[in-house]
């Protein structure tokens, strides 16, 4: 996807510059072995891989908060790690003198740049102005979209009335609409309009100047939220995509890495999916794996593994339209206590590894819903069999974006995230949705 400001561009580079610049003078300091490139380098390289999948470059995201400092600091220290393997080459005292002085210093560096361009972003940057081809419902979900992204510096100028029926209540935006138009170049004029998106089609087009960029409203609402528009035309589009595009290759190497990254991380897990299996155990004598009914790929129901966390003969799946038990798992008296970790950090959900083995699921994909609230969502909001054209997922766009959620509005927002990845999915994207959901997981962080 391309990117809609190449502001960001600038700080990917310094955050390059810090990082190298300050390795190498601190390793000179400490009198490391001589060998200094290579750490330097892997320092580097890994610290800018840690920060994009921390969304660190995707700049409507950016802004100065509390937990985003936190999240730097967190990668900061994770790219250090493989600095310890120094320390068989080295004292050990001096390579932990060298990587608390290397990591306080990027830290701050990176901090102080993050606190400039901040001020840079939100009070010297221009803003570029939007002008919407069409004042119907697109055009207004696109507006209220884009203004709710203020890193993005982008300010919707107004609406061009496309059809007479469509403007009625795109002046509830506060935002002017033209209509009776005679010259849509004047208006771009008038509002030194950078951007002009079509949310409606219109023979207009053809008076717009070509400096000006035009995008398709779809494309730009993606853009600028990571998020797919979903309507009859472009689930459409999608399905037409995705019947013809040839997609052996990527599931030949999906598939593969569905097996190498589940293999990898039940084996790193086992002794603490056994400590947890055996205290889950002795806690009530319930069984420690049980199954749930959950919907894959096509509609088609299978047995999904997970360690139990709730105590026994108290679980039920929620009802919807019943009510049920808080999705708070702090208010939720039904899970053992000190399972609430296990579930923060998902480790319940390993055992779905086993799926994923089996082929039933995959590593990166939707979310495998109860079969109990997928026939309540399918009848409630529309389009949400789309998810159902891929397999589903131990973690996914959605998941690490916006997490679980019961909520219809909730759900509904999450599909957009879920048909974006479907969209745009790709192997390689894939490796760091879950590098970036094992960061959050580890952090109990993760939906």
């Amino acid at each position: 996807m391309k990117n809609l400001s190449k502001s960001i561009i600038l700080m990917f580079l310094f955050d390059i510059l810090i990082y190298a610049l300050v390795t190498t003078v601190w390793y000179s300091n400490f009198n490391l072995p001589k060998f200094y490139g290579i750490p330097v380098a892997v320092i580097t390289v890994l610290g800018i891989v840690v920060l994009c999948l921390k969304s660190n470059y995707k700049i409507r995201e950016f802004n100065i908060t509390k937990k985003n400092a936190y999240l730097l600091l967190e990668g900061v220290v994770f790219a250090h790690v493989p600095a310890l393997l120094l320390c068989f080459v080295a004292n050990y005292l001096t390579v932990v003198k060298f990587m608390v002085a290397n990591i306080v210093t990027v830290y701050l560096a990176l901090e102080i740049y993050r606190a400039l361009f901040h001020y840079y972003l939100f009070n010297l940057k221009r803003d570029k102005n939007i002008l919407i081809l069409g004042s119907g419902k697109r055009a207004r979900i696109l507006a209220d979209g884009v203004q709710g992204k203020y890193a993005l510096r982008m300010k919707v100028v107004g609406f061009v009335q496309v059809n007479e029926e469509d403007d009625e209540n795109a002046t509830d935006l506060g935002l002017p609409v033209y209509r009776n138009l005679r010259s849509l170049e004047q208006v771009i004029k008038d509002n030194k309009v950078d951007i002009v998106v079509i949310a409606d089609p219109t023979e207009l087009i053809i008076t717009i100047p070509r400096r000006v960029k035009i995008y398709k409203m779809p494309d730009f609402y993606e853009m600028a939220t990571g998020k797919f528009y979903v309507d009859e035309k472009t689930i459409t589009e999608l399905y037409y995509r995705i019947a013809t595009r040839n997609s052996s290759l990527y599931d030949f190497c999906k598939r593969i890495y569905d097996i190498i990254a589940s293999l990898i991380i039940l084996l790193a897990t086992l002794p603490i999916l056994i400590y947890i299996g055996i205290r889950v155990k002795l806690t009530d004598g319930g069984n420690a794996i049980y199954t749930q009914n959950r919907v894959g790929k096509g509609g088609k129901i299978f047995k999904c593994y997970k360690l139990r966390t709730m105590y026994k003969n108290d679980y039920h799946p929620k009802d919807l339209k019943k009510g049920g038990y808080s999705d708070n798992q702090e208010q939720d008296d039904r899970v053992i206590p000190f399972c609430k970790f296990v579930r923060k950090a998902r480790f319940d959900e390993i055992p779905q590894m086993i799926n994923i083995l089996k082929g039933e699921m995959s590593i990166v994909g939707p979310r495998a819903e109860w079969e109990e609230v997928v026939r309540i969502y399918k009848n409630e909001i529309p389009y949400y069999n789309a998810r159902m054209w891929t397999k589903t997922g131990w973690t996914g766009w959605a998941q690490i974006n916006q997490g679980h959620c019961i909520n219809n509005d909730d759900v509904a927002e999450k599909l957009q995230y879920d048909l974006y990845y479907l969209k745009h999915r790709n192997v390689l994207w894939e490796i760091g949705i879950l590098i970036k959901a094992v960061f959050l997981a580890l952090g109990g962080r993760h939906g």
